[in-house]
């Protein structure tokens, strides 16, 4: 037996952990090289580990270990080839004096069941030894667990004849029960640095409100053909995004951030975009949006968007960013306190927008407003600077044509 170990990869200078996150070909199957045996989370991103070389594979590590760069995963037996089958264990022997039969030995992998197997039976509930295994050495596969799934369905329960008893009431209310799940690597990262960001720095919070009127009727007019152009719509995020990049290049503390004993300042606007996805929130920026057009913008954060949702952002694209852009207005928030993504200074919160009443020129009109939230660490940014930078943003997107004129 020739065995060669598969280990955690080095995967950046700032990651020492990963967690096993789920194993994509079972323990004991044959893996071809340089095939995908298992996925990993990183603090930051969800990444594969290919094997080094085919054979038959060895699970070392189960699925939610936290493993440690360097760590043994698993390990491939390479002196198993492809199709290769393990040679049926002998019957055996009965003697005849014997008034029950000596059991048979029993394979390790027997009832175990494959990954997709097990998650079948975990949400049909099903006992592993309620299902019969097909697979090589008496494995559960996922066709067992389907199978034994629709039985579970088709099969009512037996109708057992009780005798009557006097109705009591023994208790009220519903269900009590309660299930306990590991958080994941990155909600549990994403809980260590939200933590931080409110114990390390001395964060507040200003507000104001904003007349999109003009924002609004510039999209509608101009929307079709900006799609046309550019193959994609001109959307809010692009207009806050450049306003805001506008602002913190004439207001540099807004996009500073503390080092140690020093203060550093940049010159140029990488803007983190918070995107909501099925394992936690991300925030990867796009650089120099100060530099960008509107469509480049777009386009730029649908990138980021769609592999953020699918997992397939990488750790140079999650680096960066001097200042942080969230928008709770797509889940119908009016009105929050947005954290701060550290090491950043500042964080701009959208909100809902809504229909109200507003006195415009002496007049009661209705007008779609948006209550804009900017938290801030007070050690660099003072709250005349805070306040200033919220009236700066809020004139431009009043005014989108100075913005567009760079007035």
């Amino acid at each position: 037996m020739s065995l060669v170990e598969l280990k955690v990869p080095a995967i950046g200078e700032s990651i020492t952990e990963v967690t096993l996150s789920q194993w994509l070909v079972g323990n004991g199957e044959y893996v071809k090289l340089d095939e995908a045996i298992c996925e990993f989370e990183s603090d930051k991103a969800t990444l594969e580990l290919p094997a080094e070389a085919a054979g038959k594979l060895i699970w070392v590590a189960e699925e939610g270990d936290d493993l440690e760069i360097g760590a043994v995963v698993a390990k491939v037996d390479t002196s198993v080839t492809a199709g290769a089958e393990t040679p049926p264990a002998p019957a055996p022997v009965v003697e005849e004096t014997s008034t029950a039969p000596t059991p048979a030995a029993t394979s390790a992998a027997a009832g175990h069941p494959s990954p997709a197997a097990a998650k079948i039976m975990r949400e049909n509930d099903l006992a592993a030894d309620k299902v019969s295994g097909t697979g090589r050495d008496g494995r559960i596969t996922k066709e067992d667990a389907v199978k034994a799934a629709a039985n579970k369905t088709a099969t009512p329960a037996p109708k057992v004849d009780t005798p009557a008893k006097p109705a009591t009431v023994t208790s009220v209310g519903g269900s009590r029960g309660t299930s306990r799940k590991k958080m994941s690597r990155m909600r549990r990262t994403i809980a260590k640095n939200l933590l931080a960001a409110k114990h390390e720095s001395a964060m507040l919070t200003t507000f104001n409100e904003v007349d999109l009127t003009n924002i609004m009727a510039l999209r509608k007019k101009y929307q079709e053909q900006f799609v046309a152009k550019y193959g994609v719509k001109l959307g809010f995020m692009s207009l806050f995004s450049k306003a805001c990049a506008k602002v913190l290049l004439e207001m540099p503390d807004v996009n500073a951030m503390i080092d140690g004993d020093h203060v550093v300042y940049h010159d140029y606007a990488d803007i983190s975009i918070a995107i909501s996805t099925p394992t936690g929130l991300v925030v990867p920026p796009v650089h120099n949006v100060e530099s960008l057009k509107f469509h480049e913008v777009e386009l730029k954060i649908k990138e980021l968007a769609g592999k953020a949702r699918s997992g397939k952002l990488t750790l140079d694209e999650m680096r960066g960013g001097t200042f942080t852009i969230t928008n709770g207005g797509v889940f119908g928030s009016m009105m929050s306190t947005p954290i701060l993504n550290k090491p950043q200074s500042a964080v701009l919160g959208m909100h809902t927008i809504q229909q109200r009443p507003m006195a415009v020129n002496g007049e009661v009109k209705i007008r779609p407003m948006m209550y804009l939230a900017l938290s801030y660490d007070h050690r660099v940014i003072d709250g005349s600077t805070s306040v200033t930078f919220l009236v700066k943003v809020k004139n431009l997107l009043e005014d989108p044509t100075t913005l567009l004129l760079d007035l």
